[in-house]
C-alpha cells in the first residue's frame, strides 16, 4: 500500500515539467510539492520517532518511498531531512535532539554537514574544529556538500574536539555562517556549503562530544537511502529506453525487434533487478541495526554491497539507455539525460562503486576469509 502510495503521488506531482521548473528556480526544489509532502504524506515522519511526532517506521519504509522519488528524480529535500533524523536518532536522549526530531516532524529541513572533500567522507573529510570557551563552544572552518543545506533552518555539524568529535546543532541564521547553494551537476538534487567563522554555540547545542563512532554508521544508512534512489533511477531509465525503442522505426520496423537492443534491455533489467534486491536486503539490515540486532560491521557490509551494486546499475542503465535513445538522448529535450546526470552524481556520492568493493574485499580477505559474506 505504502509502494502504490507512494507511486501515485510522485506519478501526479513530480512530473517532468514540474521536475524541470524546480530546476531552474533559485531554490532548487518544488516548495508547493514540498508542502503536499509534508503536510499529507507525511514522508518526514518515516523515521522520526512516534514521541517525537513522527511515524515511528523504519528504514524498509523508507527505502519504498525513496526508490518512487528516484523513479520521479523528485525535486525534495527528503534525504536530507532522513539523514538529520538518522544522525539525531543516535543522540536521541539529548533535549536538543529531540526538540530538532519535533522540527523535521514538522517539515522544516535540517541538514547534516560533515566533511569538506572526497574523497574522505567519514572522520578524514571534517575540516570544522570545535573549541570549548567556558559555557560555549567556538565553531570554525568549512562543510561541502550539504543536502539542501540552503535551505536549512538548522544544521547538524561533525567537529574536531582537542581529542575526539562532536556533533554541534546551530542556526543557519547566527553570526558567523554562511551558506552558499554550490552549483552541481544533477541540477534536482541541491546541495550547498558552510563556512564557519568565530560561531559561538551554547553547551546544549553540543548533541556529543563522543560522536565520532557514530558517523560511519549514519553514512551506512545514508547509502541506502541513496541505492534506493539510484534503482529508482535504473528502472526508470530502463522504462523510458523501453517505451522509446518500442516507437522508433528503423528500416521498416521498430529498433526494439532487432536482437541486439532486446540484449540491452536485458543487462539493463538484470542489473536493476540485482540492485533492488541488495537493497532490501540492506534496508532489513539497517532496521535490524537500528533496533540493536545486528552489528555495526554486518550494516558496513550490506551498506557497501548495495552501494556497489546500485551505483552501477543506475550509471549503466542511464548510459545505455542514452545510447538506445540515439543522439537525441544527450538532448534536454528527453528526459533520460536528467538520469543520467543524477546516476552520475550519486556515483560519487559517499564513495564510488568501486571504493565499497576494495572495502568488502578487505573484509573478506583481511580477516582470512572468515567473514560471512
Amino acid at each position: 500500500m505504502l509502494r502504490e502510495s507512494a507511486m501515485g503521488f510522485a506519478a501526479d506531482h513530480a512530473t517532468s515539467p514540474a521536475v524541470r521548473e524546480a530546476m531552474a528556480s533559485p531554490l532548487g526544489i518544488d516548495a508547493a510539492l514540498w508542502q503536499s509532502v509534508t503536510e499529507q504524506m507525511y514522508w518526514q515522519g518515516i523515521l522520526i520517532p512516534e514521541n517525537c511526532g513522527g511515524l515511528g517506521l523504519g528504514m524498509v519504509e523508507a527505502m519504498i518511498v525513496f526508490e518512487q522519488l528516484g523513479y520521479r528524480l523528485a525535486p525534495l529535500p527528503l534525504y536530507a531531512c532522513a539523514q538529520s533524523t538518522l544522525a539525531l536518532r543516535t543522540v536521541a536522549d539529548h533535549p536538543q535532539a529531540r526538540l530538532l526530531l519535533s522540527t523535521l516532524a514538522e517539515g522544516q529541513v535540517v541538514s547534516l554537514g560533515h566533511t569538506v572533500a572526497r574523497p574522505h567522507w567519514g572522520l578524514e573529510g571534517v575540516a570544522v574544529t570545535a573549541l570549548r570557551a567556558g559555557q560555549t563552544w567556538r565553531l570554525d572552518g568549512e562543510v561541502r556538500f550539504v543536502p539542501a543545506g540552503h535551505l536549512a533552518t538548522s544544521c547538524l555539524v561533525v567537529a574536531q574536539l582537542e581529542s575526539g568529535y562532536g556533533l554541534f546543532s546551530l542556526s543557519t541564521e547566527q553570526p558567523g555562517v554562511t551558506v552558499t547553494k554550490s552549483g552541481t551537476l544533477d541540477q534536482t538534487r541541491p546541495m550547498a556549503s558552510l563556512a564557519l567563522s568565530g560561531v559561538e554555540v551554547s553547551a546544549e547545542n553540543c548533541l556529543s562530544e563522543n560522536w565520532g563512532g557514530n558517523l560511519e554508521r549514519v553514512l551506512d544508512l545514508s547509502r541506502v537511502l541513496v541505492g534506493a534512489e539510484q534503482v529508482g533511477c535504473a528502472q526508470a531509465s530502463l522504462d523510458q529506453s523501453v517505451a522509446y525503442v518500442g516507437e522508433r522505426i528503423q528500416f521498416g520496423r521498430t529498433i526494439a525487434s532487432y536482437q541486439a537492443i532486446k540484449h540491452k534491455a536485458a543487462d539493463m533489467m538484470l542489473k536493476v533487478e540485482s540492485a533492488r534486491s541488495l537493497l532490501c536486503y540492506a534496508a532489513c539490515v539497517s532496521d535490524d541495526w537500528l533496533a540493536g540486532n545486528a552489528g555495526a560491521c554486518g550494516l558496513a557490509e550490506a551498506a557497501a554491497m548495495l552501494a556497489s551494486s546500485a551505483g552501477d546499475a543506475a550509471f549503466f542503465c542511464a548510459g545505455t539507455g542514452i545510447q538506445l535513445h540515439g543522439g537525441v538522448g544527450i538532448t534536454e529535450e528527453y528526459d533520460i539525460q536528467l538520469y543520467f546526470k543524477r546516476a552520475r552524481a550519486l556515483e560519487a556520492y559517499l564513495g564510488r562503486p568501486d571504493e565499497h568493493r576494495e572495502f568488502i574485499a578487505g573484509l573478506l580477505l583481511d580477516q582470512g576469509g572468515t567473514h560471512a559474506a
